[in-house]
């Protein structure tokens, strides 16, 4: 068997963590807005923040093979990152100053098998609850060319303090 090697070449700024008097929406603005570069992970997996607002966080994120697992779908794992980053930010813009946040749950439902030439999905998420120590938050990942659901998930986050 003959097989041609593809090539994807991604480079990356170092990781820009929130200043310690920036809250969470102010960041999460400034990094759209470009104040800030992308976390490494973005670059690495094809995705990007499109939308913030308190509470609310959207992704968008361009199939490819490079994304393959080896049945010749996207990998499993592509969903969930694309949740989770969603998932953190919608929590992440309703946190005040000297607040942060880790996923400490994660819970992914995958309805349908996305391809190369399934195209951009989009994540939208929303926070649900954001109190002092813990937080959760739901999002939707579906195809932009017809509104197709592709997963679904929640998240449990903990809320720690950044800050002395």
């Amino acid at each position: 068997m003959t097989t041609t090697a593809n090539t994807r070449t991604h480079t990356w700024a170092p990781t820009t963590t929130p200043p310690a008097d920036m809250s969470g929406i102010d960041f999460l603005r400034a990094l759209l807005a470009g104040q800030f570069p992308p976390p490494p992970i973005a670059g690495t997996l094809g995705f990007t923040l499109v939308h913030v607002e308190l509470g609310v966080a959207v992704f968008e994120g361009e199939t490819g093979e490079h994304q393959y697992n080896p049945l010749g779908s996207v990998h499993g794992g592509y969903f969930a990152t694309l949740l989770d980053s969603a998932l953190g930010c919608a929590v992440m813009s309703r946190l005040p100053a000297g607040r942060g946040y880790t996923t400490t749950q994660l819970n992914v439902h995958m309805v349908r098998p996305a391809f190369a030439h399934t195209g951009v999905l989009r994540c939208e998420a929303t926070a649900l609850h954001v109190g002092r120590t813990v937080a959760t938050a739901e999002a939707r990942l579906t195809a932009v060319s017809d509104g197709k659901l592709y997963a679904h998930g929640t998240t449990t986050c903990a809320i720690f303090p950044t800050a002395p």
